[in-house]
């Protein structure tokens, strides 16, 4: 699409694997898994028992008591994620900045979950009595994520929040891309966040016996492509990044990472939560982000899969990458990162991009870990880069992501 060039200029997280954008890289690099026992809440007789924790999060280390009673959980790695990419853009503090002209558009599947579930337990344990919190609403809805981070970096260009599942923040990503190339702003803070490891976060999804059940070995359990995966691994945490217009960030000297090229969204219309048997929405959303770009299949170095570790999900988009991209399938790298990360469901996307920007920065592939047999189902010549992270110079690099709905999103990252 012609118009605006889009660029990264600044990247942030906290997330299963860190802390931090070096954290998460590092850890990426050396093929962790964050699955651990459930410790957030007492999961002793849910059928699945493991997750991917944001472990020894302290919310004092960012946050005063009055502030952080605003926040939901998935709130605060919005805020966390979003300040680490604002100060590694030199956007904090810096007049320079027209804020009319910085947005905000943040990605979440499910908000404020844990506040809907604490305040509804607390009017039947109260005997059915209303004491809700005048934060309750403003804490459980999903657009207060990019709503918080305006108001607190005083930015006042186009601000709202994506909902579609699993694929809310690669559509929030390439909303953001499309608003600056149609000059709509200069800047965007995207990403997203989730924070559904609770009470019927859990339960809901492991009443569609979508979670994997290897509890006694909850380090193994998040292996995508293997023929024993038997469900996801549910995660948390936020990933963020500036999207800039190219010359805007040239003007003012900015470190840039990469370029955004182009982004691609379909439906399966098929079912409320199988894909596609044959990956076509799967297809038709990489092969219009393709297109967007200005790009051919062969242009694709790498492949962020969605890779889910569903019986389903994993086999489908193995055959819509295929049929895209043909005998190229078996000279670029894939991977599913979500085998280290687990699922973040609608904040999932985010990180993974942040996993395409390394891999271009670094040339660095991270790696699909926990693969011991590789689904029949599975062409064996295909580079899912098992176990092992793979150096190779990336110059594009596409990251999926796929949600209940039937909703498809692929977004693609050049090296500039």
């Amino acid at each position: 699409m012609a118009g605006r060039r889009v660029v990264v200029t600044g990247i942030g997280t906290i997330n299963p694997l860190g802390h931090s954008i070096d954290e998460y890289f590092a850890n990426l690099e050396k093929g962790i898994s964050a699955a651990t026992e459930i410790t957030l809440f007492d999961a002793s007789k849910f059928r699945s028992r493991i997750a991917c924790e944001v472990k020894d999060y302290d919310w004092s280390r960012y946050f005063d008591r009055k502030e952080v009673r605003k926040y939901d959980r998935f709130a605060q790695w919005a805020m966390i994620s979003a300040d680490e990419a604002l100060r590694d853009a030199g956007v904090v503090d810096n007049d320079t900045i027209d804020k009319e002209r910085v947005g905000v558009v943040w990605g979440s599947g499910t908000g404020g979950t844990t506040t809907f579930y604490e305040e509804s337990k607390g009017y039947i344990e109260g005997n059915y009595t209303p004491r809700f919190s005048p934060f309750f609403v403003p804490r459980m809805v999903v657009d207060l994520a990019a709503g918080f981070i305006s108001i607190k970096y005083g930015f006042m260009g186009p601000n709202y929040s994506t909902v579609s599942a699993c694929a809310s923040s690669n559509h929030a990503m390439i909303d953001a891309l499309n608003l600056i190339r149609w000059g709509k702003a200069d800047m965007i803070v995207t990403g997203g966040s989730e924070a559904s490891i609770n009470e019927p976060g859990v339960g809901s999804f492991c009443g569609m016996q979508a979670l994997s059940t290897f509890n006694d070995d909850p380090a193994h359990a998040s292996r995508p492509f293997d023929k024993d995966r038997n469900g996801f691994v549910i995660g948390e945490g936020g990933g963020a990044l500036i999207f800039e217009e190219l010359e805007h960030a040239q003007k003012r000297g900015a470190k840039i990472y990469c370029e955004v090229v182009g982004g691609g969204m379909s439906a399966d219309a098929y079912h409320m939560t199988a894909p596609h048997p044959e990956g076509k929405g799967a297809m038709m959303a990489m092969r219009e982000a393709l297109r967007d770009a200005g790009l051919e299949p062969e242009d694709i170095d790498y492949i962020n899969a969605h890779g889910t570790s569903t019986n389903l999900g994993d086999v489908a988009e193995i055959k819509a990458i295929q049929s895209l991209f043909g005998e190229h399938a078996y000279t670029m790298n894939i991977s599913s990162t979500k085998s280290m990360t687990g699922h973040l469901l609608g904040g999932t996307a985010a990180i993974e991009a942040l996993a395409c920007v390394m891999a271009i920065l670094r040339g660095i592939i991270p790696p699909t870990i926990n693969v011991e047999n590789v689904d029949p189902e599975i062409d064996p010549k295909l580079n899912l880069t098992l176990n092992k992270a793979v150096h190779r110079d990336v110059r594009c690099a596409l990251s999926n992501t796929f949600g209940f709905g039937g909703h498809n999103s692929s977004i693609i990252f050049r090296k500039l």
